[in-house]
Formats: C-alpha cells, structure tokens, sequence
C-alpha cells in the first residue's frame, strides 16, 4: 500500500486520532513505523467489517510492534 492508499483507506475516528499522536508524540514513532500500524489498523478494521479504524484497532495494531530503548519500531 503506497502512502497516496493509506490516505484514502486509512481513515480514523477522532479518538483513533489522539491515540495515534500520542504514540507519536510520547514514543517517538518513525513515519515508517506509523505507516505500518495504520496498515495493520487497517487489516484489523476490514475484519471487523468496519471502514473507519478505531481506536482498539491502533491499540491491537501497536501490540504487534517492538519496543527498544522506549522507541515503537
């Protein structure tokens, strides 16, 4: 999925939103990382049946994820 696909596809709830930029903010997320959740996030919402991601869905998404050093890789 190419980043034109993510920002269509992609769409998040507004607590989804905060969820996301919390991480950003507080673990220091590359955009490479945050590319990734948002697919998986996206993976877990087409699941559910559901077009919007959630903020369970980043949630589950993040848990897939390494932490080193306190940094989401």
């Amino acid at each position: 999925m190419q980043q034109k696909h993510i920002e269509k596809y992609c769409k998040l709830t507004p607590d989804s939103s905060k969820i996301i930029e919390n991480l950003f903010n507080s673990f220091h997320v590359s955009a490479r990382a945050y590319s990734r959740i948002l697919k998986v996030a996206r993976t877990i919402a087409d699941m559910n049946n559901l077009e919007k991601i959630t903020a369970s869905h980043i949630i589950e998404a993040v848990q897939y994820r390494k932490f080193i050093d306190g940094k989401i890789v």
